[in-house]
């Protein structure tokens, strides 16, 4: 039982304690607002089952996607396919030294922007390291 269920739960005991009448108008209203606080809270309920539900078919999901990624793509070690080699570039332009892990790189890219000078940088792919998968 949820704590919405047991506060509802507490007003219809105090309505029944204090002797609430249906007779008068006030009384109506009183226990037809109950009834709808109850209703509330059952809905609530229903929610969060669904809701608890739903998150584990969720995991479920997530864990046979990461076990079919295995299988399909094997290992994957994200440094295989950002850059070469080279941990950080010396900018032409202005002499700063950029850490090549800040900007995304591929084996396709031709240049990129100085996060300094904001003048292009030409990258030439020439490593001869057995990281360099594009001669196979």
């Amino acid at each position: 039982m949820s704590y919405l269920n047991e506060r509802v739960s507490y007003l219809k005991g105090l309505a029944e304690g204090m002797q609430i009448s249906d007779s008068t108008n006030e009384g109506k209203l009183l226990k037809a607002i109950i009834d709808v606080l109850d209703d509330i809270a059952l809905t609530i309920d229903d929610i969060e089952e669904a809701q608890d539900l739903m998150s584990e078919q969720l995991d479920e999901i997530d864990e046979d996607l990461s076990s079919v990624e295995e299988a399909v793509f094997g290992e994957e070690d994200d440094d295989d396919d950002e850059y070469c080699c080279d941990d950080e570039i010396e900018c032409p332009h202005c002499g700063e030294v950029i850490d090549i892990d800040d900007i995304v790189l591929n084996k396709d890219t031709k240049s990129f922007e100085c996060p300094n000078c904001h003048k292009e940088i030409e990258v030439e792919w020439d490593c001869e390291c057995e990281c360099d998968d594009s001669d196979e």
